[in-house]
């Protein structure tokens, strides 16, 4: 389903989520290059900011950093977080990469979960009455890319698929147990997978027929077919 068509399909059905995870291809050659890319980003975000209390963008750090100018309304900035690999076998320009970006952004109000990175003692203060402040997770998340041997077990063959620890520590912030979350670009499922494992809930859609069986076969799960009447591709 077209990424726009599924935001207006969960608008239409009345949902509102706990977070849209928004990971799209990084207009670097891989899933194809389009001249009007801060457009359709800022136009996402927009949209996707009508259906869920806090919205992550994922990208390349320089793709990511044009949108800290372009953050609608009523949208703010939480954390500009970084998930760090140290085995990307790829070299660019001389550096090997070792990062990928994440905007978390939210509606000023909407909750956040940081009870839930609590060591056991944080824990046990915290039901005491004891804890002076709550410590959030960093905003860097460390995590092996899925390559070679490592993961090997998670992999599921899409070529860009992150591991599920990264999305696990996003859902947690942004959701209770029965959370929902919301992918319209999920690639193989991941983001199905951590919900749940979490408890949650998550509607996910793609764009590709070939990611969507993916999904289906990583879940255990077969699409839902939509009548055509509630389908607004653009």
């Amino acid at each position: 389903m077209d990424v726009f068509a599924s935001v207006s399909l969960v608008k239409k059905l009345g949902f509102r989520a706990n977070i849209a995870m928004l990971d799209p291809w990084y207009n670097k050659g891989f899933g194809g290059v389009r001249e009007d890319y801060v457009e359709f980003i800022a136009r996402l975000l927009k949209d996707s900011s009508e259906i869920a209390d806090h919205v992550y963008l994922w990208g390349f750090p320089e793709i990511v950093a044009r949108f800290i100018e372009r953050i609608p309304e009523p949208l703010k900035l939480v954390a500009w977080l970084t998930w760090y690999y140290k085995n990307n076998p790829s070299v660019i320009r001389g550096w090997r990469s070792s990062q990928n970006a994440c905007l978390h952004l939210f509606h000023p109000g909407a909750r956040l979960y940081p009870e839930h990175f609590l060591n056991e003692a944080q824990q046990g203060k915290l039901f005491e009455g004891k804890l002076l402040y709550m410590p959030g997770p960093t905003s860097v998340i460390e995590a092996p890319l899925l390559v070679g041997f490592v993961g090997r077990k998670e992999q599921t063959g899409h070529p860009s698929q992150k591991p599920a620890p990264v999305f696990e520590r996003l859902i947690l912030m942004g959701t209770g147990e029965g959370g929902l979350v919301f992918d319209p670009m999920c690639g193989s499922g991941t983001t199905g997978e951590v919900c749940v494992a979490l408890k949650r809930r998550a509607i996910i859609t793609d764009h590709s027929d070939e990611y969507v069986r993916m999904t289906e076969e990583r879940l255990g799960l077969k699409r839902i077919e939509v009548d055509a009447d509630l389908v607004e591709s653009q």
